[in-house]
């Protein structure tokens, strides 16, 4: 068992070279920390790191997002392929801009209300049991409506996107690996989001159909050639 903790950082930290610095004062002033595939499993108590802004942890053992309530600079969070259930203890990193949560356990995006400043979203590949599929919380879209622009959801056995209708500001869809079936729906969604300019759905059903990129091209007023 590893846990993130403060000695940890001091630890890898290159303080050896700056004998006039304490501990306490580097800590408060760094910005990043990257501890990317160290088997990390738990986060301790960091709040002494009130100036970091970008947080690498993927590549971990990690199950709960905890502790990161301090960081309210924070403004990318990297925790893909970790153990991870549910998204929680997020809502008050207001300046939280990226957040990539790709390949872990997670069944519904929740828990993101108050995140007004987010732009990237990434949550591909959830490690879900058979026949599940990823889904999303309601108050969550309603509270990215505005800022989201860049959103994955790539392999996740996804059927219906109808429901990112409320993501005004989207620009880049990316959903490769799906099961998107109906190229109506497609249409209803391509109505909704006018500034769209690229949409990726290779591997899924849908692109079977004959001329269904032709079809959302026609559609869409923002799309253009970006589709794939």
């Amino acid at each position: 068992m590893v846990r993130l903790t403060l000695d940890l950082i001091a630890k890898n930290s290159n303080l050896k070279s700056r004998k006039e610095e304490t501990i306490s004062q580097y800590l408060k002033k760094i910005t990043h920390i990257n501890f990317s595939d160290k088997n990390i499993d738990a986060i301790e108590d960091l709040s002494l790191c009130k100036n970091l802004s970008v947080l690498y942890l993927y590549d971990n053992r990690i199950s709960q997002i905890a502790n990161l309530n301090y960081a309210t600079n924070l403004t990318h969070l990297y925790l893909q392929n970790n153990c991870i259930s549910c998204i929680e203890n997020l809502r008050s990193l207001k300046k939280l801009e990226k957040l990539y949560m790709g390949g872990n356990y997670i069944a519904v995006i929740e828990g993101l209300e108050g995140l007004e400043g987010l732009r990237e979203l990434h949550v591909e590949s959830q490690r879900l049991p058979p026949g599940e599929k990823l889904l999303f919380d309601p108050r969550t879209l309603h509270s990215l409506a505005k800022s989201l622009s860049i959103l994955n959801i790539s392999n996740n056995n996804i059927d219906d996107i109808r429901d990112l209708e409320i993501l005004e500001n989207l620009k880049q869809l990316i959903a490769v690996d799906n099961q998107l079936l109906h190229v109506k729906d497609l249409e209803f969604l391509l109505n909704k989001l006018m500034k769209l300019w690229k949409m990726d759905l290779n591997r899924n059903p849908v692109c079977l159909k004959s001329k269904y990129r032709d079809r959302l091209i026609l559609v869409s007023k923002s799309l253009g050639t970006y589709l794939y």
